[in-house]
């Protein structure tokens, strides 16, 4: 994915971070313009600070006195000379006055005018853009900014209906409510949230598709009234409305309904003169494919990657050419995708505990080499609870959807992530055949609720005590390593830990937990057989006392207890 012409821009600040912020540069690279990158305090060291040809301090870890310090970012975007600022996504992105402040200190903003980003940064003002160009939008209310208003637009629309922040985006701001009695809560979490993180407390009142997919089309525009599609791509796979897998072309979409997707897309966009990336999304009706207008994200999506694979379009060259004057890219038209792509989303959280992010140190970090993997991670990277818990997309291709499905599997089979919680174990159970495929992603319908039916699978153990001492251990261990000033290490009774492997039949060398004193007490999240050998003590599972030097089983969900020796 390569430029013909470099676009007139010498220099681009990036305004963001992690992974979105490591693929702006490398394009930037690629068509021979200078970056700039900024950071806080705890990404001091992070990859795209390495990446960049300058990298400028902008504040401490907190976003509100870093990356969302709009000021500062335009400051350094002068102090370094750059001539323009890519947002990315997230942060300050969709900021309409962010945008107005880049423009007036001379600088051109790459991404969408502030008008544009005001009108579509409003769900409302966004709805009356749609009816007006066409597009069907689902029945709702004006905006509301009370409760007791709530309920009388709730009745009006006729439950289950869907309240949403008139700001914002991401999912954040949501929450269907299925019967009168759970509204109440529902709006003061909307009212709280929206408040948090958008700056904004009106309310909307829409119908709630029940059975409803997640279809997006990715579109672009000059400024001047050209607008090209993209194709589309399904985000149906989520948790707590945030995207896990994403897939272009849709799937299971009849051939009219797609192409009518794509036609409400562009007519929206053009009545707007709409200028670089944009994304249209929609609500999709799984039982008769009818679809509605959702919202418009107006900037680069996280997804981007699925439909830059199946069209061979580099959406951020796009976005910088245009930014420096350049639209003759679009002259082609629309772009058709050819065969399929399908991405995972890597977090740093525990699908089993709710998904709970979760920090520390990466001790291994390995992907595959066969595919599209963007990542701001390596092994030694601190991951801290300042920032979105996303490490990685894993983007893969193939001829078809199976093809595209199957390269997936097997690239998450070779990641490798250690040293904190990542949701790699659920997405490998997410892609195995039964599960989605066969079940509710065999046919290509999986709804936005799909994966709320679905119990995350781990073989993970939860450490509820630690006992004292507690270490994994193997034999022999490591050794050989006196001359650079490591000692021998291995289990303190090697003939005990290499007796508990011969009974269960484990390999001798496999690793094992050593207590001193007192056991751990462990917490199994899948079936598992233990063995308990060296000193006396009493095993428990659940309260009931199990035998030492035999191997027995702990069900998943049960507590094994180790207790003193």
């Amino acid at each position: 994915m390569g430029t013909c012409q470099p676009p007139p821009l010498s220099r681009v600040l990036v305004a963001n971070r992690g992974e979105i912020a490591v693929r702006i540069i490398r394009t930037l690279r690629l068509q021979g313009v200078a970056s700039v990158a900024v950071y806080s305090d705890a990404d001091r060291t992070a990859a795209h600070v390495r990446a960049a040809d300058v990298a400028v301090r902008i504040g401490p870890d907190p976003v509100a006195l870093s990356y969302l310090d709009a000021d500062s970012v335009i400051a350094a975007a002068l102090a370094t000379r750059a001539d323009a600022i890519h947002p990315g996504y997230g942060f300050l992105s969709e900021r309409a006055d962010f945008a107005e402040q880049v423009e007036a200190a001379g600088l051109a903003f790459v991404g969408p005018t502030a008008e544009q980003l005001r009108v579509f940064g409003d769900k409302h003002l966004s709805r009356q853009l749609a009816e007006a160009a066409g597009v069907p939008v689902l029945a709702g209310s004006e905006p509301v900014h009370g409760v007791e208003d709530a309920r009388v637009a709730a009745a009006s629309v006729g439950y289950p209906v869907m309240l949403k922040s008139t700001g914002g985006g991401g999912g954040i701001g949501m929450a269907p409510v299925l019967e009168p009695g759970a509204l109440d809560a529902a709006f003061a979490s909307v009212v709280r949230s929206a408040g948090a993180n958008f700056d904004s407390t009106g309310v909307i009142v829409e119908r709630l598709v029940r059975n409803a997919r997640h279809v997006e089309v990715q579109a672009f525009g000059d400024g001047a009234g050209r607008v090209v599609t993209l194709g589309d791509r399904d985000c149906s796979i989520q948790r707590r409305r945030q995207k896990v897998i994403e897939e272009s072309p849709a799937p299971a979409l009849p051939p009219d309904a797609r192409l009518a997707l794509r036609d409400a897309a562009r007519a929206l966009l053009e009545s707007v003169e709409y200028r670089s990336a944009g994304t249209v999304e929609f609500v999709v009706d799984a039982d008769d494919a009818s679809f509605f207008f959702l919202e418009v994200n107006a900037r680069l999506q996280v997804e981007h990657p699925v439909t830059e694979l199946v069209t061979g379009v580099d959406l951020v060259d796009w976005m910088v050419r245009l930014a420096g004057g350049d639209a003759s890219f679009l002259d082609g038209g629309d772009r058709e995708p050819v065969g399929h792509a399908v991405e995972a989303r890597i977090y740093a959280e525990d699908p089993v505990h709710g998904y709970r992010p979760h920090s520390g140190l990466l001790t291994r970090v390995a992907f595959p080499g066969d595919v599209r993997v963007d990542t701001w991670v390596e092994t030694g990277t601190e991951v801290t609870t300042h920032y979105d818990p996303l490490l990685a997309k894993v983007v893969a291709g193939g001829a078809d959807r199976a093809a595209a499905w199957d390269g997936l599997r097997a690239a998450l089979d070779a990641t490798d992530l250690s040293g904190i919680e990542t949701n790699v174990r659920f997405l490998r159970a997410l892609l195995e055949p039964g599960l989605l495929r066969d079940g509710a992603l065999g046919d290509g319908v999986a709804t936005t609720t799909t994966l709320e039916r679905l119990a995350p699978h781990t073989d993970a153990v939860d450490v509820l005590e630690p006992g004292t001492l507690t270490t994994v251990q193997s034999y022999p261990g490591r050794i050989g390593f006196w001359d650079v000033g490591i000692p021998p290490s291995g289990p303190m009774d090697d003939l005990s830990h290499r007796l508990g492997n011969a009974i269960l039949g484990n390999a001798a060398d496999a690793a094992g937990l050593e207590a001193t004193l007192t056991g751990p007490t462990l917490q199994f999240r899948a079936d598992a057989v233990v063995c308990v050998t060296g000193a006396p003590c009493v095993p428990e599972v659940d309260g009931a006392a199990r035998p030492m030097w035999e191997p027995f089983d702990v069900p998943a969900g049960a507590t094994l207890a180790i207790g003193p020796i």
